[in-house]
């Protein structure tokens, strides 16, 4: 028998992911009540269908191919990737796609949860159709957050809605390898997946309309792009995809602009957008435009605008891929920190109006330095603007580069082959960006965040003394070939 129940919090969570899970902390910790709606596993996408066990799959060719390039090491390899052992490890890291650790962190913290699917019904009102069968109408008295994620953005093409194909959900959750995989979309996703499948066995075709991991300067994309190819990758670069179409045995036929495949699975990896279908908004005044998605503008805080909010009084606040801006993990958790902080200071009367940059409870960083890393052999590690996106903001800037050619990156692997970039504000002769390209350099990629967020002067990073003999000695270099 069905039951209605009627709840009050101070804060409601749409969405039991690591963002939605990390505004909760942070309300909680401010000393509110606050209660996460989920109607999958809490933890979310991350924890289960994207960065752990995407990682996962990765890691074992890395360390391999790690060993591999160096001499002693190489000669002591005799054998390939287990493909068995590296699922198995897999499982590990998803918690066999249980979220019972989880669950428990949540009741440890002092946040409730509810099971189910909710959606806005008016201001700071929530109506949940429970996993249990019962209903719940919830009231916030001081914020509703809509945590949902992103969903996959389907391309299309002709034949595709017709077939079985996967998103990253079903590739980073398969229970075998199979011998022939198309992937379409060259972004990160679809090129970390190309190399992680095909190091495990499988031959492995990407297909992208555009250039590789086209967000990236070229001279650091090349180097990805010629490790998937000596790992037997196929890269059809600037191609389209024509149709789609299931065989009478089950395989699959990619009709190309340039070619025709036929593989047994296919990966459609072209892209995410924020998942607001289904949850309400259009009960607040939040429509979409006609032909377009629904898109939600959110101040620092995370506030969002438009609607029947007031802007005296916000109570809607989107965080994470929901909130549209930056669909990244470690981002969406920063911006949820600082929304969990700002909605705490609000109901104390501590912050009114919008919050200063590079306070607490604003999301700074995602205007100006944002770390991303692509997990592929070679790695690919940036923070902060490009020459041409600092261009557009206005500054006057310059670049250096250089190819990652140090003793430490010679003792690191035979032949090593890396990269390295930074962007110069030459106003301030500060930081605006770094990119690096090459075997583990995602370890790089902090100090390079650090400096591009306090905005070091050159002329004092110039003291930063790097360690010999390590791979960061590039910074000495790069920092040389400015001028310094």
């Amino acid at each position: 028998m069905t039951a209605q129940y009627e709840r009050e919090f101070d804060v409601i969570v749409i969405g039991g992911g690591a963002v939605g899970e990390n505004v909760a902390d942070r309300v909680v910790q401010g000393g509110l009540t606050a209660v996460l709606i989920e109607a999958e596993l809490v933890g979310g996408e991350c924890s289960y269908w994207a960065c752990m066990p995407s990682k996962a799959l990765l890691r074992p060719g890395t360390a391999l191919h790690g060993a591999q390039t160096v001499p002693g090491a190489e000669e002591a390899v005799t054998r390939t990737l287990d493909a068995a052992a590296v699922l198995k490890r897999r499982d590990y890291f998803t918690s066999n796609w249980q979220d019972d650790s989880q669950v428990k962190w949540l009741e440890d913290t002092g946040i409730e949860l509810i099971r189910g699917h909710g959606w806005i019904t008016e201001t700071r009102k929530v109506e949940v159709a429970g996993l249990d069968g019962n209903s719940y109408e919830l009231t916030a008295r001081h914020a509703v957050v809509v945590a949902t994620g992103s969903s996959p953005t389907v391309p299309p093409i002709e034949g595709l809605s017709d077939v079985e194909y996967w998103t990253t959900r079903e590739a980073t959750s398969a229970r075998e390898i199979p011998e022939r995989l198309a992937v379409l979309g060259g972004g990160v996703a679809g090129t970390e997946l190309a190399q992680a499948f095909a190091r495990l066995g499988a031959s492995v075709t990407l297909i992208a309309r555009g250039t590789l991991l086209g967000a990236f300067p070229e001279e650091a994309a090349s180097l990805v792009a010629a490790g998937l190819r000596a790992d037997g990758v196929d890269l059809h670069l600037h191609t389209g995809t024509k149709s789609v179409r299931e065989n009478d045995d089950g395989t699959l036929t990619l009709e190309l602009e340039d070619a025709t495949v036929t593989v047994d699975k296919l990966l459609v990896t072209t892209g995410r957008h924020p998942a607001l279908e289904g949850i309400g908004l259009e009960s607040v005044g939040l429509t979409a435009a006609e032909g377009k998605e629904l898109r939600l503008s959110t101040d620092s805080t995370g506030v969002v605008s438009g609607g029947n909010g007031n802007d005296a009084d916000p109570w809607l606040y989107a965080a994470g891929d929901a909130a549209g801006k930056v669909m990244l993990t470690h981002q969406g958790k920063y911006g949820a920190r600082a929304t969990g902080d700002a909605i705490a200071a609000r109901a104390k009367g501590e912050l009114s109006g919008g919050a200063a940059p590079w306070s607490r409870y604003a999301r700074t960083a995602d205007d100006h330095a944002v770390p991303n890393v692509v997990f592929t052999d070679p790695e690919l590690a940036n923070v902060g603007r490009s020459v041409r996106q600092a261009e557009q903001d206005g500054f006057r800037v310059s670049s250096v580069e250089l190819p990652i050619q140090v003793a430490g990156s010679s003792l690191h692997a035979e032949r090593y082959e890396g990269w390295a970039q930074l962007v110069v504000d030459e106003d301030r002769k500060v930081l605006l960006g770094a990119t690096f390209a090459g075997p583990d350099v995602a370890e790089l990629l902090h100090a390079a965040t650090i400096a591009v967020v306090g905005e070091v002067p050159l002329d004092r990073l110039w003291h930063a003394v790097p360690a010999y003999p390590t791979i960061s000695e590039v910074w000495l270099r790069l920092l040389e070939e400015y001028g310094l």
